[in-house]
């Protein structure tokens, strides 16, 4: 399930986002409680903007207690262009279960099918080879490989760009429960 914040969601997202394995690709080693608290600010601020340009939601199970698990989100960059981009992030206790990859196909088919976007990006570090699968399995594809982009934890890492345009979204086969997660309200 895919909902929007609330000022309650923080104690678990520090707690998924202080785990060793969720920041091995981060530039920062901890999180704190005001860090995490900030931003679930900033994304509770977002839903209130007139036009809404973060649509940046938190991952639930349905059988669970209703905390997050993670997040996932489509943001609109630019509006003339028709261009946004996702990203997402989950509870390395939650990973390989196909979450990411349900929740990422949700917000591309909201991004396509709601937003109007044309093309849809997705940056990420080249070191997390899960990541990019999740991204190849809904459909993008790699379009740029920046080589030693970002410098942080002692060590140069490499950056990727992996994007879909609306016509490849539209071409390709959907999971059954998308069209019925978004046309029901499911997403945003």
């Amino acid at each position: 399930m895919l909902r929007e914040y609330t000022d309650k969601d923080w104690p678990a997202v520090l707690a998924y986002q202080s785990d060793a394995r969720y920041l091995r690709y981060y530039p920062w080693s901890e999180r704190d409680a005001a860090t995490v608290r900030a931003w679930i600010g900033r994304l509770i601020d977002c839903q209130s903007d007139e036009p809404r340009n973060v649509f940046q939601l938190a991952i639930t199970l349905p059988e669970g207690n209703g905390l997050p698990i993670g997040s996932c989100g489509v943001r609109v960059n630019d509006r003339i262009r028709l261009e946004g981009n996702i990203g997402y992030e989950l509870n390395p206790e939650y990973w390989q279960r196909g979450y990411a990859t349900e929740a990422a196909w949700a917000m591309l088919g909201y991004g396509f099918d709601h937003l109007g976007l044309h093309r849809i990006w997705a940056e990420l570090n080249a070191d997390n080879a899960a990541s990019a699968h999740v991204l190849e399995k809904i459909g993008m594809r790699r379009e740029a490989h920046f080589r030693e982009q970002d410098y942080f934890k002692d060590r140069w890492w490499d950056g990727l760009i992996y994007a879909i345009l609306s016509r490849e979204w539209h071409m390709q086969h959907k999971p059954p429960w998308l069209s019925e997660m978004v046309e029901s309200g499911g997403v945003g």
